[in-house]
């Protein structure tokens, strides 16, 4: 049993961790989550997708180490490829990934959340990397994401030092988006994915690709993709209905299917 569930609401998917008692990865999860972003990925009308944990004391406390008690390194690396898959696939992700981060996101826990564009945590949450202190390492985009998003000095504290950061201290390094009440993150992450199905699904995927282009390009590749990608929206027909609707004082009646899917495609840097 996988204790991983997909679910969908509208224009929104819904993956919970839910493998009690701390919600831990195993390879069939990691396998399963692949399977359900490879899915995501066929359903172009998904806008959002909000990732949570099962309960209300954990996110997600990370591998569960008993799949590297024997030390068996080809074991060792079937887990690695299988996070590795997982995570980049979400980060791949072509709609808004949202984590609703409800209690202790520890290693691989947070390795997924970091993979999300966005981080709503509870005020109660305390996230770490502890690998280093059972022998091991972060290999599932740790060491990379979490730099990015906090800087050299905090990663190296997380990580080298072993130091857990509660709700209050990730926001001000720039972990977390948002911090929320005990019990709200689900709700928050649901209102923020609402708003991501307001906007058009082919504008929304351009934007979120200029944004991660723009953090591994030049400044003077990244710009001209913006006026390039633009004028492709007009290749879109909720391009002329998002202005129409704008102009009409409505709201704007979204197409998903082929035709958008195409455009998006077309959006590929080439």
């Amino acid at each position: 049993m996988t204790r991983i569930q997909l679910e969908y609401h509208g224009h929104v998917a819904y993956i919970t961790l839910d493998h009690p008692p701390a919600n831990t990865w195993t390879l069939a999860s990691l396998r399963a989550f692949v399977q359900m972003m490879a899915e995501l990925d066929g359903k172009p009308e998904i806008v959002a997708l909000v990732v949570r944990g099962a309960g209300d004391k954990f996110f997600c406390a990370g591998a569960d180490l008993k799949m590297f008690a024997d030390g068996d390194s080809q074991h060792a690396e079937q887990v690695a490829q299988a996070f590795g898959e997982a995570f980049e696939a979400l980060a791949r992700f072509h709609g808004v990934s949202i984590a609703a981060i409800n209690g202790f996101a520890m290693g691989g826990g947070l390795e997924v959340a970091l993979a999300c564009d966005i981080r709503i945590a509870e005020q109660q949450a305390i996230m770490g990397l502890p690998e280093a202190s059972v022998g091991l390492l972060p290999c599932a985009g740790g060491t990379q994401r979490l730099t990015e998003l906090v800087g050299p000095g905090w990663a190296k504290r997380m990580i080298l030092c072993g130091e857990k950061v509660d709700a209050t201290l990730a926001y001000q390094i720039g972990l977390v988006e948002e911090v929320v009440k005990v019990g709200r993150a689900w709700e928050a992450a649901r209102q923020m994915a609402a708003h991501a199905e307001r906007q058009s699904p082919a504008a929304l995927r351009a934007c979120k690709q200029l944004i991660n282009e723009g953090r591994r390009r030049p400044r003077d590749q990244a710009l001209p993709m913006e006026r390039t990608l633009f004028l492709r929206l007009f290749e879109d027909p909720n391009q002329r209905e998002g202005v129409a609707a704008f102009l009409e004082k409505r709201a704007p009646r979204w197409r998903y299917g082929e035709t958008s899917e195409r455009n998006e495609a077309s959006q590929q840097p080439g």
